[in-house]
């Protein structure tokens, strides 16, 4: 059907809903504070927050280039789940239990996002109904089962596995042969978070400047077209806008994900498909999937468009590319085969940040004052929560306001990555990983073998996935 009537770009979805929101003054010229933050998405504004609960006379300044949201933290599919990025990396490096420490953080930051939103008077359409996973194909089926006893040997004890006749008791997925399902995890409305917190952070005193890009952090400095701010501590949480500071072009790469979402279903198209338990949806192929059903009836579902844009550049307003939305719809279809005359009301993107080695990681060099989080490949929205809380520990620990915590020995702290390659080579990596993915995925839905396509597998490895 038509794509005509689809609103392309502007910002997200999620912006059309709540409407952006009133502007706040930018810097008015160089200043100190005691900490500066360096963006007004989830890392920055959950950082302040924790940072400023902890020590009330802090003097703590947010700078945000456009404003706060307007990144992944105002685009993201609502995925609020215990999925964090290079887990099994560190299991290797720092050994099992070391890993099991951190998944069980992950999995306490689910809740600890819903208690807060609690008691912050955040309204953030948050409904704990678990993250289902489900397997289209028997290969799919193979690494699903794989999934689940390795999230079960990280502790996961509470995780459940379902056949087919389960799974379509939960949400009715078009040849769904199998899924998994964790509690730990929750649909939100992206939106409605960033705004609630930015507004909690202010009420506790937070300083934050919109409208102001910082072009270089170097120790105790934000620079800025507008001023400098000076701190003792500059933390850098831009994740996917990382490669846009002064010497930061090969540290994350930002990774493209595009999003559709429908217009509202009829009371008879969800009693098609059921998902009456709100749960987040996602699948097992290698280009993989994530949904969710809003709280106003719709679907909101997403995946990787263009995956990246040579020399690291950024798309701003979200604009999508009219094949995207084609492939998105093509999934939607996919899933649910009742839904094919159904409207898609908003299609944007945004990016996010991914370490060469897959691995998100939270930083303080304690010798610069310079600390950082991110690079969570996709899985922010609960992340950006524990890292806030780590940030939080490492500057109370170098500051003497406190003694090392749970979370400073967890394994991801101050772990170091190499860069990215230079171009062209990124380009043609990226390029050349995301389409041997997608023909594995036509390749194992196609021959109905239960072992995962070599092709992905050998991409996998390549690329440090």
């Amino acid at each position: 059907m038509s794509t005509s009537s689809t609103v392309n770009g502007g910002i997200s979805f999620w912006y059309a809903q709540e409407g952006a929101p009133a502007p706040r003054e930018p810097l008015p010229g160089d200043t100190t504070a005691d900490v500066c933050v360096v963006g007004g998405g989830y890392t920055g504004l959950w950082t302040a927050y924790y940072l400023k609960k902890a020590a009330p006379f802090l003097d703590i300044t947010v700078l945000e280039a456009s404003f706060c949201g307007y990144g992944a933290s105002g685009r993201n599919g609502g995925w609020l789940y215990n999925g964090i990025a290079g887990r099994d990396r560190y299991a290797r490096l720092h050994g099992h239990d070391a890993a099991v420490r951190l998944q069980q953080a992950m999995n306490d930051t689910v809740t600890e996002v819903v208690d807060v939103c609690a008691a912050e008077g955040i309204d953030a359409d948050l409904h704990r109904g678990g993250v289902l996973e489900v397997a289209l194909s028997p290969a799919q089926l193979g690494r699903l089962k794989e999934f689940h006893a390795a999230e079960v040997a990280f502790g996961e004890k509470d995780r459940e596995l379902y056949g087919a006749r389960e799974t379509a008791e939960r949400v009715r997925v078009t040849g769904a042969v199998g899924s998994t399902w964790t509690p730990h995890g929750a649909r939100l409305h992206p939106v409605k978070l960033v705004k609630g917190l930015a507004d909690a952070v202010e009420a506790l005193g937070v300083t934050i400047h919109e409208s102001t890009p910082v072009t270089e952090i170097r120790p105790k400095h934000a620079v800025t077209p507008y001023g400098t701010v000076r701190a003792p501590y500059v933390l850098r949480c831009t994740e996917g806008f990382t490669a846009s500071l002064s010497g930061q072009r090969r540290t994350w790469l930002p990774m493209n994900s595009s999003m559709i979402a429908t217009e509202p279903l009829t009371d008879a198209q969800w009693e098609s498909i059921g998902w009456d338990g709100l749960e987040t949806l996602g699948d097992m192929a290698h280009a993989y999937m994530y949904a969710q059903r809003t709280a106003d009836g719709r679907i909101a579902l997403g995946g990787r468009g263009v995956p990246y844009r040579y020399g690291s550049r950024t798309d701003n307003d979200g604009r999508t590319q009219p094949q995207t939305v084609d492939a998105l719809r093509e999934i939607l279809v996919r899933f649910f085969p009742q839904l094919a005359g159904v409207g898609i009301a908003h299609a944007w993107s945004g990016v996010l940040g991914v370490p060469r080695d897959w691995c998100a990681t939270v930083t303080l060099d304690r010798s610069t004052g310079l600390g950082w989080a991110g690079g969570y490949v996709g899985s922010g929205v609960a992340t950006t929560n524990l890292a806030a809380r780590t940030l939080r520990d490492l500057i109370q620990q170098d500051s003497g306001q406190a003694g090392p915590t749970e979370l400073t020995a967890l394994p991801w702290v101050n772990h170091r990555v190499r860069k990215w390659e230079p171009e062209p080579l990124r380009w043609l990596g990226v390029q050349t990983m995301y389409a041997a993915f997608r023909a594995a995925d036509r390749r194992e839905a196609a021959s109905r073998t239960a072992a995962t396509d070599r092709i992905a597998t050998v991409a996998n490895r390549l690329s440090g996935r």
